[in-house]
């Protein structure tokens, strides 16, 4: 990009977005065109990730999601994309074409805005989704960018105060634990593992499992970043980095977001049914116990044997990480080059809280970027 700061950045998005779709090349052969068959992870010596219910990809899989999605599924798309179960299916989960290329963002901008003008005026809950899709489609463009504008932040931190604050290979044991979904913490190993079978979780449950990641286990996002990475079949950097760095504190200049998976359990699953499918070990726990166990008066027959026993308080871990983030933003000079970050990567927000950038007369007070952003695609 060209631009110094933020401040012009929409205007120039806006105009790109309503440009004429271009064709793709001719000379471009389709992936099942080419002779020789595609290579896969073991052939080329990398490690396998284990997915087996992966979504699939391809041009024509792509064009029917995005149908399906502004025909039917997008219907409850605002209400239903931070829940695990129907995220699943309320989500356009057009993501994972957006970072292989097999949609472009501009084709699907305007295919929404002709869904937009059909649907004007009816109150179904079209209207809100599909505003609501628009504008995540525009965030997930301004998180994208933050790669080529700051190329090293998939190795150090925006702000650069927060260096050596966990140190890297401490917990490797909670580290495992995380990653494999036996940390004790029922709703978050059910996404852990929902994640490890499908590839997927929506933004809620991204925020949440990268939280514990980096403050209730206190482990740095350079060591935990990379294996989300390879979970995430929508994988894409300059998102991911930014994101796994601002839901671990690391920006200086968003609010430390420290979700707490006992209470994201009980409102976003609050009859057990996603928590059930991924952790049937808990299959017999009463609902008002589901999210915590140990509070059950039959938890002995259970934690340590079939299911293992939390491996962290998450309160006392919480009120620590925060203690400890917040110390560094005490420290001096701090201030000084947050504003800088602020300068250069966030998006511009007026004193109500609405996402302008440039599209405002009305100076920016704040960066938008300093609340939970959400890039449920």
């Amino acid at each position: 990009s060209d631009l110094k700061d933020r401040d012009g950045w929409a205007k120039g998005r806006d105009a790109f977005m309503q440009a004429p779709i271009g064709s793709a090349p001719l000379a471009l052969k389709p992936a099942d065109e080419i002779p020789g068959a595609i290579p896969t992870a073991l052939d080329l010596g990398l490690p396998s990730c284990g997915i087996q219910d992966r979504q699939q990809g391809g041009r024509e899989r792509g064009l029917a999601q995005l149908h399906s999605f502004l025909s039917e599924r997008g219907r409850t798309y605002r209400k239903d994309m931070s829940t695990p179960l129907y995220g699943a299916t309320a989500c356009s989960r057009l993501s994972p074409h957006f970072a292989m290329g097999s949609l472009s963002i501009r084709e699907v901008v305007q295919a929404t805005a002709r869904r937009q003008r059909d649907v004007r005026g009816l109150r179904d809950g079209w209207g809100p989704s599909l505003k609501s899709f628009q504008s995540r489609l525009a965030w997930r463009d301004h998180f994208v960018q933050k790669l080529e504008d700051k190329p090293d932040i998939e190795r150090v931190c925006f702000h650069s105060a927060y260096e050596g604050l966990r140190p890297l290979g401490s917990n490797a044991a909670g580290l495992s634990a995380w990653k494999s979904g036996e940390t004790g913490l029922p709703f978050l190993d059910a996404c852990m593992r929902s994640l490890r079978a499908t590839g997927w979780l929506n933004f809620r449950m991204r925020s949440m499992v990268t939280a514990v990641a980096a403050y209730h286990l206190w482990i740095d996002w350079r060591a935990f970043g990379p294996h989300l990475a390879q979970m995430f079949t929508d994988y894409e950097p300059g998102i991911h980095w930014s994101q796994v760095q601002m839901q671990s504190g690391t920006t200086g200049i968003n609010t430390p977001r420290i979700y707490n998976p006992i209470k994201q359990g009980h409102d976003q699953d609050p009859d057990g049914v996603f928590t059930r499918r991924w952790v049937p070990e808990l299959a017999n726990v009463p609902d008002l116990f589901l999210q915590e166990p140990w509070r059950w008066t039959e938890a002995d027959s259970l934690l340590g044997k079939t299911y293992p026993e939390a491996i962290v308080n998450v309160v006392d871990a919480a009120r620590t990480a925060r203690e400890r983030i917040w110390a560094v933003r005490r420290g001096e000079g701090f201030r000084a080059e947050a504003a800088e970050v602020v300068r250069k990567h966030a998006s511009r927000k007026d004193r109500q809280g609405r996402f302008v950038n440039d599209r405002s007369t009305q100076r920016a007070s704040r960066p938008a970027d300093t609340r939970q952003l959400g890039l449920d695609l």
